[in-house]
């Protein structure tokens, strides 16, 4: 066995995303889950707040996973932590064009360091984080694919980001 990383913006955590994680702690020895300070993608909850979600979703169910921030490079934070894996999602195909690309870069950069996809359970293969804000935003309760407290914590920003743009704000 060996470690693997598996990164990711996770804004926000989905049971997706968990399950990905309960199945890659039995297959590596230290899985470590990176939350990138991502700022390209405009992320609605801070990378400590999403951190923070990410251990309530997990728990102390899971004794070799660890969740923390990461910037720069993936394979740059694998290096430094003695990961030789980074560890994927794949939900479909449409998934598999970005994440090969991104693959064979990080081989580019890092040949040491192999790419491992896994796919989540079934009934998670639909979930993207981008389209959970987006069906909760317009109202939709999807408590049922996310983690406890998420759906609460996603409504409040969203809520907050609606009164920020009624009043001006950014």
């Amino acid at each position: 066995m060996t470690d693997a990383i598996y990164p990711g913006t996770f804004d926000p955590v989905t049971l997706g995303h968990v399950d990905v994680v309960e199945r890659g702690s039995r297959l590596f020895d230290r899985l470590l889950v990176a939350v990138a300070r991502n700022l390209e993608k405009r992320p609605l909850f801070t990378p400590d707040e999403r951190v923070e979600m990410f251990r309530a979703a997990l728990g102390d169910r899971f004794p070799n996973v660890e969740v923390t921030t990461f910037d720069g490079l993936v394979v740059e934070r694998a290096r430094a932590g003695g990961y030789g894996v980074l560890l994927r999602g794949l939900r479909n195909v449409d998934d598999f064009v970005g994440e090969s690309q991104m693959a064979l870069m990080n081989r580019d950069l890092a040949p040491e360091i192999e790419t491992v996809y896994l796919s989540p359970s079934a009934r998670y293969t639909h979930v993207a984080s981008r389209l959970v804000r987006e069906a909760v935003a317009l109202g939709g309760d999807l408590s049922a694919l996310l983690p406890a407290g998420v759906p609460e914590r996603l409504r409040a920003r969203l809520s907050e980001r609606r009164s920020e743009a009624t009043r001006g704000g950014t």
